[in-house]
């Protein structure tokens, strides 16, 4: 079992650069950029060598190309860019933004079949927005810099909220590509990843049907019903508790069901590091093993968000510990095993009081693999895939 936080690509690391994890206002980029070197705040760099092909896809069956947009957004070298149509690298700049108060960077797609692109090394989200352009904002961060403010579909004042939309998460550099589609914040359009190189390997793909049936399973739960907005998406219960459409203490039974169980017997948790014993003790769980390190009882927003107390730094011993936590709690397996990770997918969401909004996206991909959560790579579950040595990215907007 390999935490993603351990990998090239690390999903909370990479949502906090990009201010992904904001809930009550657009995000803004936290890792402030600074006008790349050698340019003007205007001037456009040339992609660097080793652009890697990116090839888009619309198969939605329910948008003309033309009313597909994209944007590729994201850092280089810790300085926040965009990629224009022609695969070059742009700053985002203030003076970008219109009479409208907001940036047009969108990519239009070939008037029919495939768009082919070419993809600079960066980190960022290749986002899609359909029959309408989403509305990024070019703004000043407190050090000064132009930063981007992201889209939030799951805030309703959102500019975007209305807006059909959805996004992958990449980061493309010297040791390779490292992809993923996701669903942590919220889900609405079907996307698909295949990535060629060293393997041929195809990741998020939504089965037939997969998209109504994930909104409908998540519609039937009470506690998850408001999380569905009309037929634009379904947001994360994390964020649905923060905007007051999710119980604060949904999983609060199951949280001290686990500080029970473990306060009389060990829980074992193995990580690359080795194996973690650990009990309830002063109202924390204690591990000893490779390292000592503990835990407060998280509240159900530590468990939906994988932080908080349930925070997973990036230092080896704590982190590894808290992922394998994170996914237990998520898939409420810790009760019923005492030895984690839980590797058998059988045995997940198998409770009434559990992460149905995870769930419903798991069933809803054809391998059954799905980002519902931050750390659903925990035994690999989640829709990541990479390379050390890419030919090529195909991103497929699947059928509705």
């Amino acid at each position: 079992m390999t935490p993603r936080h351990q990998r090239a690509l690390g999903r909370r690391k990479f949502l906090v650069a990009l201010g992904g994890a904001a809930v009550a206002a657009p995000a803004v980029a936290a890792i402030a950029p600074h006008a790349l070197a050698g340019t003007t705040e205007r001037t456009r760099t040339t992609a660097a060598a080793g652009t890697l092909p990116l090839t888009l896809v619309n198969n939605s069956g329910a948008f003309e190309n033309s009313s597909v947009h994209v944007y590729i957004v994201g850092n280089k070298d810790g300085r926040q860019v965009r990629v224009t149509p022609d695969g070059g690298l742009a700053p985002v700049a203030v003076s970008d933004n219109g009479a409208d108060g907001f940036t047009d960077y969108a990519i239009s797609l070939s008037g029919s079949g495939e768009t082919r692109l070419s993809l600079p090394q960066m980190s960022g989200r290749i986002y899609v927005s359909l029959g309408q352009k989403l509305k990024f904002k070019a703004v000043t961060d407190g050090s000064g810099a132009a930063a981007l403010q992201f889209p939030a579909g799951w805030v309703s004042s959102d500019p975007n909220f209305r807006v059909l939309h959805d996004c992958a998460e990449f980061t493309y550099n010297s040791a390779g590509m490292f992809c993923n589609t996701t669903m942590v914040d919220m889900f609405s359009v079907p996307l698909s990843i295949r990535l060629t190189g060293a393997k041929d390997q195809t990741t998020g793909t939504v089965r037939g049907g997969g998209r109504a049936a994930a909104f409908a399973a998540v519609r039937r739960v009470e506690e998850f019903a408001k999380l569905v907005i009309d037929d634009t998406r379904v947001i994360a219960p994390g964020h649905g508790l923060d905007a007051g459409l999710f119980p604060k203490d949904y999983l609060a039974p199951y949280i001290d069901e686990v500080w029970s169980t473990y306060t009389g017997k060990d829980l074992k948790v193995t990580t690359n590091a080795g194996t973690f014993t650990g009990r309830v003790r002063g109202g924390k769980l204690a591990f000893t093993g490779p390292g000592s390190v503990s835990f407060d009882k998280p509240s159900t927003r530590d468990v939906l968000f994988c932080d908080g107390t349930l925070a997973a730094p990036n230092d080896g011993t704590t982190g590894p510990v808290a992922a394998v936590l994170g996914a237990g709690f998520n898939r409420s397996t810790l009760v019923s095993t005492a030895a984690q990770p839980v590797t058998d997918a059988g045995a997940f969401y198998r409770t009434g009081l559990t992460n149905h909004y995870a769930k419903a996206m798991h069933a809803a991909t054809e391998d059954g693999r799905a980002y519902g959560f931050a750390f659903d790579d925990v035994a690999d579950f989640a829709s990541y895939i990479q390379d050390t040595a890419p030919t090529g990215i195909r991103l497929t907007l699947t059928p509705f």
